[in-house]
C-alpha cells in the first residue's frame, strides 16, 4: 500500500515516455510513407491520364485526316495535306475534317495542325485558317511531357512503311497534285517515354 501511494518513479516515467517515443516515430514514419505513396499515386495518375489524353488526340486527328493541300505563307507553293519528317521540326503538319463549330464563328471546317517535340514534351499546333500568312500565330497545347522521342511513320499503297511523307516514289515527283493530296493507308504512331517505355499506335486512315 506505502509503494502505491508513492506513484511512479523517475526510471519508470522515463521509461515510459521513451516507450512513447517509439511509438510515436514508428507512427509518425507509417503516415509519413503513406501520404509520400499517395502522392505518387496522383502523380503517376496525373501522367497515365496525360498519356491517355495525348493519344487519343493523335488518333483522332490522323482518323480525320484530309487530302486538302494549303498555301504557302509566301509564293503560290501548296504543302501538302500531311507532311512528315523525322529530321526536321514539326514532326507532322496535317489538315484534319471534323472541326467543331458550336458558336458559329466565321472559319472553316477543316483544320491546320502541327505536331513539335521540344525538350521533351510534344505540342499540339493549330491555326483558325488554313491557307495562313506569315502573320498568322498558332495556338499551342502541351500534349505530353516526360518524353524522350517520338516517332511517326507511315504506310504506302504498297504496304510498306515510309518514314517521310508523302514518299519520295509516289508517281509524278513531289509537287505534283497526286502527292499534295495523297494519304497513306495507316500511321504508326511510337511515343518513348521515361515512365513506362515505349507505346506505339497503329492508326488506319478511312478512305
Amino acid at each position: 500500500m506505502k509503494r502505491a501511494s508513492q506513484g511512479f518513479t523517475l526510471l519508470e516515467l522515463l521509461v515510459a515516455i521513451f516507450i512513447a517515443a517509439i511509438m510515436f516515430a514508428i507512427g509518425y514514419g507509417t503516415i509519413n510513407q503513406a501520404a509520400n505513396s499517395r502522392e505518387t499515386l496522383k502523380t503517376h495518375q496525373g501522367r497515365l491520364l496525360e498519356l491517355q489524353t495525348a493519344v487519343r488526340v493523335l488518333e483522332q486527328d490522323f482518323v480525320e485526316l484530309e487530302p486538302r493541300p494549303i498555301r504557302a505563307p509566301i509564293g503560290y507553293t501548296y504543302y501538302p495535306a500531311l507532311q512528315g519528317n523525322p529530321s526536321s521540326q514539326p514532326l507532322a503538319t496535317l489538315t484534319k475534317g471534323g472541326w467543331n463549330n458550336p458558336t458559329g464563328l466565321q472559319r472553316p471546317g477543316l483544320q491546320r495542325v502541327a505536331y513539335v517535340l521540344d525538350s521533351g514534351t510534344l505540342k499540339r499546333e493549330y491555326w483558325n485558317v488554313l491557307d495562313a500568312t506569315q502573320g498568322a500565330t498558332p495556338f499551342k497545347r502541351d500534349l505530353l511531357t516526360h518524353l524522350k522521342s517520338v516517332t511517326l511513320r507511315y504506310m504506302d499503297a504498297s504496304h510498306n512503311w515510309q518514314t517521310q511523307w508523302p514518299p519520295l516514289t509516289v508517281g509524278g515527283g513531289a509537287g505534283t497534285e497526286m502527292s499534295l493530296r495523297q494519304r497513306p493507308i495507316a500511321v504508326e504512331i511510337t511515343l518513348e517515354t521515361e515512365d513506362w517505355g515505349k507505346i506505339m499506335r497503329i492508326v488506319e486512315i478511312p478512305g
